[in-house]
């Protein structure tokens, strides 16, 4: 049991990684990864989302929408459940962390239009996984979105001062290390 859960975890983060594997995040990739600080605040946030989600519509799932086969309804449910989801996570954190939230609060309303967050859930809902292991898995593509963002980060921090052609620089170059880290992160897949 907890090996699988272990290799789920290793496959969603490293080798079926959500933005390297499947494409979706790119705009949050691209838009926070200019700073480290940016990218952890804007990761963080999104592993905190996309693990809550992936628990609560996985149980909507499997306990509302699969018995009466309502299962054409998941998209509709599962938005509702995510925009819900980030407008209580707001809340609370107004409330009690009011300093996480001046740092955080900003990409909240960005996450609500983040297709990361559905892509995770509705790969969890097509692969039949259940709830304990719909969980880890979007742990795991939540943990691997916030590494891409902040591997991508510290690299554009480093590169910054470099001398780059004038034809690579902006999304050319960022695309480029994006394509190079695909490729490193699919050497992972001989694991298993």
């Amino acid at each position: 049991m907890i090996r699988d859960l272990l290799i789920i975890l290793v496959t969603s983060a490293l080798i079926n990684n959500i933005v390297l594997s499947y494409f979706l995040g790119l705009c949050p990739m691209m838009g926070t990864s200019g700073k480290v600080s940016s990218a952890v605040r804007m990761g963080i946030t999104v592993v905190l989302v996309i693990t809550l989600a992936s628990a609560i519509n996985g149980l909507i799932y499997e306990y509302i929408l699969l018995p009466p086969k309502a299962t054409f309804l998941q998209t509709f449910v599962f938005i509702l459940v995510i925009i819900g989801l980030i407008l209580l996570i707001e809340l609370i954190m107004k409330k009690f962390f009011k300093k996480s939230y001046q740092t955080v609060g900003i990409f909240l309303p960005v996450i609500i239009t983040n297709c990361v967050i559905l892509g995770a859930v509705l790969i969890n809902a097509y692969s039949d996984f259940g709830f304990i292991n719909s969980t880890v898995n979007g742990f795991g593509l939540a943990f691997g979105f916030m590494l891409v963002i902040c591997i991508l980060a510290g690299i554009r921090e480093k590169i910054v001062y470099n001398n780059i052609p004038e034809s690579f620089k902006g999304l050319p170059l960022i695309l480029l290390i994006a394509g190079l880290m695909s490729m490193a992160f699919y050497g992972f897949s001989v694991l298993f």
